[in-house]
């Protein structure tokens, strides 16, 4: 008989595509993938993974194994949805997944309030810019700026936020508009809507920073560098940033609530999306 681990560890492998990324996923180093995968090998009999390559290539066998195995994964992730939305009161860890910056600037500062209230859930906040799976148990409840899609989840709006251009307000005060630098997204974000509305506004303009983070932005803005677009509830509440108002109309990006429709009503995870819900109206 393969041991369960070593299939969970061999079919995520096979999803994911690479060592370091079924790694991330099941939050262990990739030596502890390629063990399970080889233990896993050495079970069955069978050659999975071609070790010749530099990418990950499933064999014949490794993908027949894969076909296979994915279903038990998947029938193995809803016992324990089940198991979860078994157990009575409002305790338990509770994982969010949600964008780095919401989740330090937004959820972090609020959990004390959810703490007083419910001093018996403990909190796992994910902050990353991948979609989580609901249904793998990557997180328990997500918050994402496009509504999902996937199937077998609850989705809900929870609100919106806006965007406004931001920079240090000596720099905005001793620079022209003209002249203004920008400071903007690199390639990896370059189709976010806040990054089309920049580039529609910089027009010619120098553009002396492109970074994929956002916290990056953040501190070149405070010090001076240029000026970046950024989140309203990041940069409305910063003394070392103000807003330069510009004609073009203002975008906002919509804030979606996920939960797996078996962990809905889990006392746990439901005090959690009031919670989150409670966050976006302050």
């Amino acid at each position: 008989m393969a041991d369960w681990e070593d299939l969970h560890h061999f079919v995520t492998l096979a999803r994911e595509g690479t060592l370091s990324a079924a790694a991330r996923t099941l939050g262990v180093d990739h030596a502890t993938v390629a063990r399970r995968v080889a233990a896993l090998e050495t079970s069955t009999g069978l050659k999975l993974v071609d070790r010749r390559s530099r990418a990950t290539l499933l064999t014949d066998d490794g993908k027949r194994i894969a076909a296979v195995a994915s279903p038990m994964e998947e029938a193995a992730f809803a016992v324990g949805r089940a198991a979860q939305a078994a157990k009575p009161g409002v305790d338990g860890e509770v994982t969010i997944s949600a964008p780095p910056n919401f989740a330090s600037s937004v959820i972090a500062p609020q959990l004390g309030r959810l703490r007083s209230q419910h001093p018996g859930i403990r909190i796992k906040l994910i902050g990353e810019k991948r979609r989580a799976s609901l249904g793998r148990r990557e997180a328990d409840v997500a918050l994402r700026l496009m509504r999902p899609v996937e199937a077998g989840l609850f989705v809900r709006k929870l609100g919106s936020f806006g965007f406004s251009l931001y920079g240090a307000p000596v720099y905005l005060e001793k620079t022209p508009p003209h002249a203004f630098a920008f400071i903007g997204y690199d390639a990896s974000m370059a189709a976010s809507p806040q990054e089309v509305w920049l580039r529609a506004i910089i027009g010619k303009r120098e553009v002396v920073l492109r970074t994929n983070d956002l916290e990056t932005q953040v501190a070149a803005a405070r010090a001076g560098l240029g000026i970046a677009a950024l989140p309203c509830y990041l940069g409305d509440g910063d003394p070392r940033l103000q807003r330069h108002e510009v004609a073009q109309k203002p975008i906002s990006r919509d804030v979606w609530l996920a939960v797996h429709r078996d962990l809905r009503q889990v006392p746990p995870v439901r005090a959690v999306m009031e919670f989150l819900v409670s966050c976006l109206k302050s």
